[in-house]
């Protein structure tokens, strides 16, 4: 392996650049973060969407925006060419806070680009670092002390966003440098000082095929009422999954639909459908008290960004009760623990009437989590699928949830998988390792007598820009 090819898996990234880099300019990211190596290529997949007849093009700019994916339509920018793509444009708020936001902060964060680059990390005693292909890595240059971490985060934030932080310790918000470039934004505090993590929102929106959700999963985008809920670790992509299926219901259906966020991630326009999309902060106290005046508001379909306590899954259950299609999240790792999560949330007395609300208005459930690929390029996603049938709506009225995931064994004609089945199909497909596999799998037993192969998947040697970690018989990257 030669030294370009070792970039990534040998050197912490070297931020010399980011001052540059924060004005907007100097920075090629497959140059600058990929070199040579096996991801380069993808980056440079990103073609252009939308083509202008010949001779009908607007006259080049030099000084538009690059060329994005096609996916969030609002200003039309065009490159050299003539060819154009859309992006959602920043607000003036974005812009104002974008020139006031310390320089250094500004030049990391456009180095964060997928498909390699999805994180950013602010803690004391450490350079920025960030997670490229599931891994961390530091950039090179001095560690920030905690007045310069101060300095830089605090330059981010409105007065008013900053008064909430100093009385909550905790503060979530959205921040953008460029349309294609928002981020999900968390700050806390440390041992007394401030942290923060920065996750890169798509600038696109994909389809579900494309990120190789399982095809069942598309019908719920098609139901006229009831709950259908999105789960997993934090960082397996509930928010992409999610973002798919509500533009799969505003290309296809013409509905009201409302979504409450915190903070807004994923931008939608109206097509099909009318979008209302409100932030938790500035558009509305909390997700209880949206969801009370949501139903007051004519809507179709409400997104829940999160059930974080028993007033907004009971606001959910309600609305999914009177004729409303519901989308949510929850931090659970298969469905037979998402049943019992929700019902568990309520006093022991309100238990059997949630059991009653639950089997008559739950639809689906995805279950969803990222896995290394074989070849340590990059990650994929194994989704477990639950599809509501009279069988389990009786199981969950009995109180028999252990009794699910068998149920969704029997359920392969309907589209249903669990976890472990999926985990095996890519195993069988050779697209992830046993190994890896194994430390995902929920019956590790079970999942044995799913994989057909008796040999695992040979990783190749092949550079990655994630190959730093994980665990007994994989390469580890030298710090």
């Amino acid at each position: 392996m030669d030294a370009p090819e070792q970039r990534w898996a040998d050197e912490p990234f070297e931020a010399a650049g980011w001052a540059t880099d924060a004005a907007g300019g100097g920075s090629d990211v497959a140059s600058t973060l990929l070199g040579a190596g096996p991801m380069a290529p993808a980056v440079q997949d990103l073609e252009p969407k939308h083509v202008w007849p010949e001779g009908q093009g607007p006259e080049p700019d030099p000084g538009m925006l690059p060329i994005i994916p096609e996916g969030r339509r609002a200003v039309p920018t065009w490159d050299e060419t003539g060819r154009t793509a859309s992006v959602v444009p920043l607000t003036p708020a974005e812009e104002a806070a974008l020139a006031a936001a310390d320089a250094a902060i500004v030049g990391a964060l456009r180095q964060v680009q997928l498909p390699a680059v999805s994180d950013l990390h602010i803690a004391v005693g450490a350079a920025p670092t960030f997670r490229i292909d599931g891994g961390l890595r530091q950039a090179t240059g001095p560690a920030w002390d905690a007045e310069r971490v101060r300095t830089a985060l605090t330059s981010l934030l409105t007065a008013e966003q900053l008064a909430v932080f100093e009385r909550d310790l905790e503060l979530d918000f959205s921040f953008a440098v460029s349309p294609e470039q928002r981020f999900r934004v968390n700050y806390s505090m440390h041992r007394g000082a401030m942290g923060a993590a920065f996750r890169l929102v798509p600038a696109d929106i994909k389809d579900l095929a494309s990120l190789g959700v399982p095809k069942t999963v598309e019908q719920f985008a098609t139901l006229p009422r009831g709950l259908v809920l999105v789960t997993g670790p934090t960082g397996s992509g509930k928010s992409t999954t999610l973002a798919a299926l509500i533009d799969l219901v505003n290309r296809t259906r013409a509905d009201h639909i409302i979504t409450v966020e915190d903070p807004i991630e994923f931008l939608h326009e109206h097509k099909r459908s009318i979008v209302h999309q409100r932030e938790v902060g500035p558009d509305t106290h909390s997700f209880a008290s949206a969801l009370k005046f949501a139903l007051r508001q004519d809507p179709d379909v409400i997104l829940i960004g999160e059930l974080r306590d028993l007033e907004t899954i009971s606001a959910a259950l309600t609305a999914a009760e009177t004729g409303h299609l519901v989308f949510a999240t929850l931090h659970t790792q298969d469905a037979p623990q998402t049943i019992d999560r929700i019902i568990d949330v309520f006093p022991p007395h309100q238990q059997g009437q949630v059991r009653q609300q639950l089997a008559a208005t739950l639809q689906g459930i995805v279950c969803q989590t990222l896995v290394r690929r074989a070849t340590g390029e990059g990650r994929t996603i194994a989704t477990e699928v639950l599809v509501m049938t009279p069988a389990i709506a009786n199981l969950i009225r009995e109180g028999k949830t252990f009794q699910v995931a068998s149920a969704m064994l029997g359920g392969r004609d309907l589209g249903m998988q669990t976890m472990d089945q999926s985990l095996a199909a890519l195993v069988d497909a050779a697209v992830i390792t046993r190994r890896v596999a194994l430390e995902k799998a929920h019956d590790p037993d079970a999942f044995e007598q799913l994989v057909r192969r008796s040999g695992d998947v040979t990783r190749t040697n092949a550079p990655s820009l994630g190959e730093i970690d994980f665990g007994d018989g994989f390469t580890k990257g030298v710090r």
